[in-house]
């Protein structure tokens, strides 16, 4: 390979896309990223990961939760380490990376293919039930507090919609082929646009 890759997977709750994402990397046979990043982040700075872990594609302050550090805003740190840490990579491999901002962090790098995964909310529900072990309602109530908290923290850090299609190379529904037929078309595509590459 002549040249890194990375495709930045945004997600909607419960479509599948940290599956899709672990399946793509193992196939095309590169590196993974998703809560790693926030791993990444705690070492580089030295701040404990729980506190990132709050932070985690949501808004938190201290109004909200009082175990926030006082010495700043730590979204913002979180964000600009990541930023940092994604752009590193970037230069130094090719991955699959899901979540973090990424397609908007890599909007300007050429190399990156970005695409969004959603699903209808009843696939997604019956998704998150399975592997959760939560009830209808409860599966419901966490789909639409994890898709707000996303769509918070995009607006927050971008002047994009989360969902949307812009700044995007695809738009996938993960419940058309399923997961792995998902990953099979996400393989196909992305070796012929390396190959025109």
């Amino acid at each position: 390979m002549k040249e890194n890759i990375i495709i930045a997977i945004g997600r909607s709750y419960g479509s599948g896309g940290r599956e899709v994402g672990e399946k793509l990397a193992k196939r095309l046979g590169i590196a993974f990223y998703d809560k790693q990043i926030i791993e990444l982040a705690s070492e580089k700075t030295g701040m404990d990961k729980k506190f990132f872990d709050k932070a985690d594609e949501r808004i938190v302050s201290r109004f909200v939760d009082p175990y926030v550090p006082e010495d700043g805003d730590i979204n913002y740190k979180l964000y600009v380490t990541e930023f940092k840490i994604i752009n590193e990579l970037a230069k130094k491999e090719s991955f699959v990376i899901v979540g973090r901002l990424a397609d908007y962090i890599l909007r300007d790098n050429e190399n990156c293919f970005k695409v969004f995964l959603y699903a209808p909310e009843q696939d997604r529900i019956e998704r998150i039930m399975e592997l959760y072990h939560l009830t209808r309602d409860e599966a419901k109530k966490e789909i639409t507090k994890m898709d707000k908290a996303r769509k918070v923290y995009c607006s927050y850090f971008t002047d994009r919609q989360w969902d949307g299609s812009d700044g995007r190379d695809m738009m996938i529904n993960t419940s058309w082929l399923g997961i792995d037929g998902t990953v099979d078309l996400l393989e196909t595509i992305i070796q012929q646009w390396r190959e025109r590459k």
